[in-house]
């Protein structure tokens, strides 16, 4: 290694590294971690998630707990939602943002219902991005009042359990869970082993996120997959389901340099923090709100077979860059390729058709609605 070269970064690996190289995960590195990008292939397990039920480990994610006085208000100096308003077990999709309005990441907030969760007394329990977890941790703590402790919780795994029989299969293991509802959590038991269970997920699917004793998670994970419905999923179909399903993956179609207005995501913007004001980079973020954004998160459905890739350009009649694919592959379930990009606000439009630019091949596509295949989230007072 030369001096001017950089100390080399060990990537880590989580607690059910073994069990995964013991179900011939193909593992690569994402987000600092060893991690499996497929088991069976991309395209069926993708499939069967949304047939049946799919177990992925996730345990990357940071989960933080949030404890002190007045923690939610604190929080929401940097939260542009309703973390004050938040009922106990209920949980909101939020943003950390950065003072000129981009987004640091995007995250889960629950308020816990009472003292004993996580052997802390009553808070808010965060999980973040695990590519952007440490930076998370030290914006938090420069931004937050000294009297507000943040617990990382190194010692938990998470798994999510996603598919139309989630529910079926960890019921029998876990009675009680199937009366969550879509965004809700709460403390369970399995076998001795406390878990704190939310009914939400990254795949569109109806399922559940699974916070479990690192220790114990090889334990559960054997448990799920010992269930018929229920096979190992890799990274690979996490990524294609939830660009189905519309969703924005940290890092690629969300960074710095996007608003929450420009990514599409004004529902995270509370109505009483958009009147209050008070969140980092409101002024920004509002008056583009009231304007409009400059460019647009739209979804895309591409002609043909050839799926557009991250990076390729988004080019106007002249060929020149005028936007660009943040996310992109084949979609098994809706039969094509499709992708996500921004592009500029006159051509956010659904049904207008764009040209975009890949490897000296030019490629038509239409800005589509997203999600390409519905949600299937089980709510309060039915589906």
């Amino acid at each position: 290694m030369s001096d001017t070269e950089g100390p080399e970064i060990e990537i880590q690996t989580l607690p059910l590294d073994a069990w995964h190289r013991a179900r011939d995960g193909r593992m690569v590195e994402f987000a600092g971690y060893h991690m499996p990008v497929q088991y069976e292939g991309i395209m069926a397990e993708h499939l069967w998630t949304r047939e049946s039920a799919g177990l992925f480990d996730v345990s990357h994610m940071g989960q933080l707990l949030f404890t002190g006085d007045d923690a939610d208000a604190a929080l929401e100096a940097l939260l542009p939602g309703d973390i004050k308003g938040l009922a106990p077990t209920k949980m909101r999709y939020s943003l950390l943002l950065a003072e000129n309005g981009g987004i640091l990441d995007d995250l889960m907030v629950t308020r816990l219902p009472g003292a004993g969760e996580f052997g802390a007394s009553a808070g808010l329990y965060m999980v973040v991005n695990g590519a952007t977890k440490y930076d998370d941790i030290s914006y938090l703590l420069d931004h937050l009042p000294d009297d507000i402790t943040i617990n990382i919780m190194d010692e938990q795994a998470l798994l999510a359990l996603q598919g139309p029989k989630a529910v079926d299969v960890l019921s029998r293991l876990v009675p009680g869970v199937e009366a969550l509802v879509f965004m809700t959590a709460g403390p369970f038991e399995w076998n001795g082993t406390p878990l704190w269970i939310s009914r939400s997920g990254y795949t569109g699917e109806d399922g559940f996120e699974i916070s479990v004793p690192a220790e114990a998670a090889e334990a559960l994970a054997d448990a799920l997959t010992a269930e018929a419905e229920v096979k190992p999923i890799g990274l690979g179909a996490r990524d294609s389901l939830r660009l189905e399903a519309g969703l924005p993956l940290y890092g690629h179609d969300l960074d710095p340099e996007t608003t929450p207005v420009m990514a599409d995501l004004g529902f995270a913007l509370s109505k009483r923090r958009r009147e209050e004001g008070n969140f980092m980079g409101a002024e920004r973020i509002l008056l583009e709100r009231e304007q409009g954004p400059v460019v647009k998160r739209v979804g895309l459905v591409v002609e043909g077979r050839q799926p557009v890739r991250e990076g390729a350009a988004v080019v106007d009649a002249d060929g020149s860059d005028v936007g660009k694919v943040t996310s992109g592959g084949f979609a098994p379930s809706f039969g094509a390729p499709i992708a996500m990009a921004y592009v500029p606000a006159a051509m956010a439009a659904i049904g207008t058709v764009i040209q975009i630019a890949q490897r000296g091949k030019v490629h038509q596509a239409t800005v589509t609605a997203m999600p390409l295949i519905p949600h299937r989230y089980v709510r309060a007072g039915g589906k």
